[in-house]
Order: C-alpha cells, then structure tokens, then sequence
C-alpha cells in the first residue's frame, strides 16, 4: 500500500493553505525515546527487568534495535531508545495486552516515565552507512497547529448507558490552564452502544494535561460516580489498578488533516468503525489515505478530521459543515464504490454483512454526542 506522505502536497504549499497533516503512516522509520526516573536503590532491579523485556521485544514484528542509557549526572535517570521499521508495528505492539504485561514488572522500581515518539526525517553517518529501502526516511516535514490530540475509550455494564450518559454529560469542567506552557482546548463525549469515547485537544505537554485533569475534584467525583457502571473493574485509590485501567482505555491518534479553509458553521460529530480482528491498523490508514484526498478537495463537508486506533477500536472523529447525510459518503471517510467495498471488507461482520449503503453504513457508525466543550480563550 502506497504511503500516505507521498499523497501529501508540498510543505510549502501546506503552509500557505494553513494546512495541519500529522500521520503514523509515512511508511518512515520511528525512533522511541522513554525517560524513566528508577526509584533510589532500585537500578539492579531495573536492570534486571529491562534485559527480561528486551529479549521479548527483540522478537516483536517490526523492531529493528533499541538501547539502554544511564545518566552521568544522576544515576537515576534512565534513557531507553528504540528503532522500528515504521510506526504502526510499534503502536500495535505498545496497545497489547502483551505489552501491559511485559512491562509490569518495572512499574515496581520506577517513579515516573515518559515516552516520546519520532518519525526520522534526516540522519549522518559518513559514507559507510547506504541508504536502502529498509532505512526510510520522512520525505518532507509535516506542518503542526502545535495541538495534540488523544482520547481515552472503555465500555460500561450494557443497560447503564443513560445513567452514565448523564454523569458525563454534567461533570464540572476542568480548569483550562495547566501550567504557563500548557493548556486545555477541548473535550468531546460520545457514545456508541455501551462504548464512551472521550478526545480532547491540549496545547502543551498532554501527560501534565491529563494529570492535571485527573487532579481536578469535579472529575474526580464524576470518575468515582462512574465506577460501579465500567465493564473493567478499577480503583482509582490504588495506583496500579488505576495506572493499567487508563493504559488500556488510551485511545491514541494515528492521522490528524485539517483544510486551508477556515469555517465557523461546522458541527463536531463522531464514527466508530469495528474492525475485524487484527484489521484495525489497515482500517484506520484506510480512512487516513481517504481523508488527505479529501483535504485536497474544495467541495469536500469535512474540514478536520482525526482518526484514533487501537487494537480493532476504529474511531474518527470530523468537524464537517452541514449535516452528514447531505454526503454520507464523505461523512464516512470514502469518496466512491471501490472504497466502500474495500471499507466493508475490514469491517466486522455486523457491519459489513449487508449490502455496503453508505447510507446505512453511516447510520451503524454514528456515535452519540454527549458533551462538547471548548476552553474560553486567554485573556
């Protein structure tokens, strides 16, 4: 499949259109980089559990090297640094289930991390080092807004979904300034059967975003109220149970495109797309390669468009003038028959076993609006 930084106009051009692209699917090589800060005492227990994970990870798809790194000025601090053919094999492995489980055992000796990661646009070596086809590069430099997006997603008890619907929908909202660097833009609800999806737009660092909402008694309160009603049991007093729920809800973005043209009219809205086990890594490029080509288009509803991935979770979210079925077609992310059947063959059989009517399809995908809010702007 032909990678979609190659569909993605010139940089120049983006940036005189004001055009935001940011995608895991540049077919490039990524670099992961996690600071970890290992408790006092704890470095030979770190050690030790780092050289277990690292023979487990030399045999994941897709993982080419990594290293371990400890500071010269504070022997706490640790750097592990990873390289991976591409993005999506990387994502695939750190949203498994075999990833919570591989890495449990540090969460013992450490106080914080933080992972970062890169596409590789540039590199040096002298002459020795060739580029080849397994060494891709980024071809151009994206064009940012500086905002990053993230969503969380988890399922409630079926028959609970009106009470949750309505916690979530009254929640005190969070104060919108994190930090002089960091701030809150938006978050959006849906609901899709018994499935909550939550996104939100931070600018700034998004860990101190997310932690500072966690801290915020209002959401606190709302997140106790909704406990008994989860389908995945969690205690919110006991780091661990808490640190793994959320680490199983992150809902990450995998594309994000905006239009060059700026449109107050248009309306928030949100698809699910239940792919079919092991297919929603292709189902989300899928959408992603069909958005840049709408981003493209003039005449096209969609202005905004992220896409969010994890395991089978397919989850789009679009900022589109006028309603969806005056182009249901564009609504759904597809722009002609061969897309749509191509669409319906990634999709679970209770989406895709009828005739493939966008129409329908967009009916089935639909997710429910619970709450939209947007941050007043600084002062």
């Amino acid at each position: 499949m032909t990678a979609i930084s190659e569909r993605v106009s010139d940089p120049a051009e983006q940036q005189a259109a004001k055009r935001v692209s940011q995608s895991v699917f540049d077919g490039s090589r990524l670099r992961v980089i996690l600071l970890v800060d290992v408790c006092d005492g704890a470095q030979q227990q770190f050690l030790e559990a780092y050289e277990q994970m690292g023979k487990q990870v030399s045999a994941v798809p897709g993982h080419v090297s990594d290293q371990l790194c400890q500071s010269i000025e504070n022997p706490s601090q640790w750097l592990i640094t990873s390289e991976w053919e591409s993005a999506p094999p990387f994502l695939a492995w750190v949203n498994s289930e075999e990833h919570v489980r591989m890495v449990q055992p540090m969460h013992s000796c450490i106080r914080d991390t933080r992972s970062l990661r890169f596409h590789i646009v540039r590199e040096t070596g002298g002459g020795h080092r060739q580029e080849s086809a397994d060494r891709r590069l980024q071809t151009s430099p994206r064009i940012g807004d500086g905002v990053i997006r993230h969503a969380l997603t988890f399922t409630v008890k079926p028959g609970s979904e009106a009470k949750v619907a309505e916690l979530l929908a009254n929640y005190e909202a969070p104060d919108a300034r994190v930090d002089d660097t960091t701030r809150l833009l938006r978050t959006s609800l849906f609901m899709h059967g018994n499935r909550v999806v939550r996104a939100i737009e931070v600018r700034g660092d998004l860990l101190a975003a997310l932690r500072h909402v966690a801290r915020q008694p209002g959401i606190r309160a709302v997140e106790e109220a909704i406990n008994p009603y989860l389908e995945q049991d969690r205690d919110l007093n006991d780091q661990e149970s808490a640190r793994v729920f959320f680490t199983r809800a992150a809902l990450p973005a995998v594309h994000h495109v905006t239009t060059g043209q700026e449109d107050e009219r248009v309306e928030r809205h949100a698809l699910f797309y239940p792919a079919r086990p092991g297919q929603g890594m292709k189902l989300a490029e899928l959408l992603a390669r069909e958005d840049e080509r709408a981003a493209d288009d003039p005449a096209s509803p969609v202005r905004r468009s992220t896409v969010f991935e994890r395991d089978d979770v397919v989850v789009r979210l679009i900022d589109v003038r006028g309603a969806l079925e005056d182009d249901p077609a564009a609504a759904l992310g597809v722009r002609d028959s061969a897309r749509v059947a191509e669409l319906t063959t990634l999709l679970d059989e209770g989406a895709a076993k009828k005739d493939g009517d966008v129409s329908r399809l967009l009916t089935l995908a639909r997710m429910d609006l619970v709450t939209d809010r947007r941050s007043a702007p600084d002062a």
